[in-house]
């Protein structure tokens, strides 16, 4: 049996999506809500950028690099469905014994490989957030701590589902050590953009 072939998420309107996602079947799940989070943060920090010339040089350059993620982490989305879906081959599939079980397995590995890549993508989208924060323009601050936030949460959810399933598939090697650490370069950028609202906040009541 086949899993069922997902619609282009990218070209579902919003509300289709949504429906999708609280509707009852596997995918678009966690991993996918993960990187349309991701995906959404870009936007914000694109959007922070491009008003953003008169205080940074490179405005340009940040605002085509959130945008390249942005479109990346959209990928991202529906290769996550996809990925889950093979998983759901495998355990559909017949048979049974260490045949059946090494299909789950490396399904289960290759499954875990998508998010561990939206993870990647959420830390670097967090890191330019913060950068906006900190020196963008002030009147686009809030956006920028918005995408700094959101990134940070759509790594960390990304981190913990390659690791579900890197343990289902009993895997131990680098990728669980990888989205820890990313997780902790999310969080810190999060917590910079924050602090950069805060001090503005602080500025503006003295």
């Amino acid at each position: 049996m086949t899993a069922e072939v997902q619609p282009d998420y990218a070209d579902q309107p919003l509300g289709r999506f949504l429906e999708l996602v609280a509707s009852r079947q596997p995918a678009p799940g966690g991993g996918s809500a993960a990187a349309i989070g991701v995906a959404l943060a870009a936007g914000l920090v694109a959007m922070a950028a491009r008003f953003s010339e008169d205080q940074i040089d490179e405005a340009a350059v940040l605002a085509e690099r959130a945008h390249g993620s942005q479109r990346r982490a959209t990928a991202l989305a529906q290769a996550d469905a996809t990925a889950y879906g093979r998983v759901v081959d495998a355990r559909r599939s017949g048979g049974v014994g260490a045949g059946r079980r090494q299909r789950i397995r490396a399904a289960l590995s290759a499954a875990a490989d998508v998010p561990c890549e939206i993870a990647r993508l959420g830390a670097t989208v967090a890191e330019l957030a913060a950068q906006l924060a900190e020196r963008g323009n002030p009147n686009l601050r809030g956006d920028a701590v918005s995408g700094a936030v959101l990134a940070e949460a759509g790594v960390r959810a990304a981190a913990e589902l390659a690791g579900i399933n890197l343990t289902a598939a009993a895997i131990q090697d680098g990728r669980a050590l990888e989205c820890t650490g990313l997780v902790q370069v999310a969080s810190h950028a999060a917590r910079r953009a924050l602090a950069a609202s805060r001090r503005d906040q602080a500025s503006e009541n003295a």
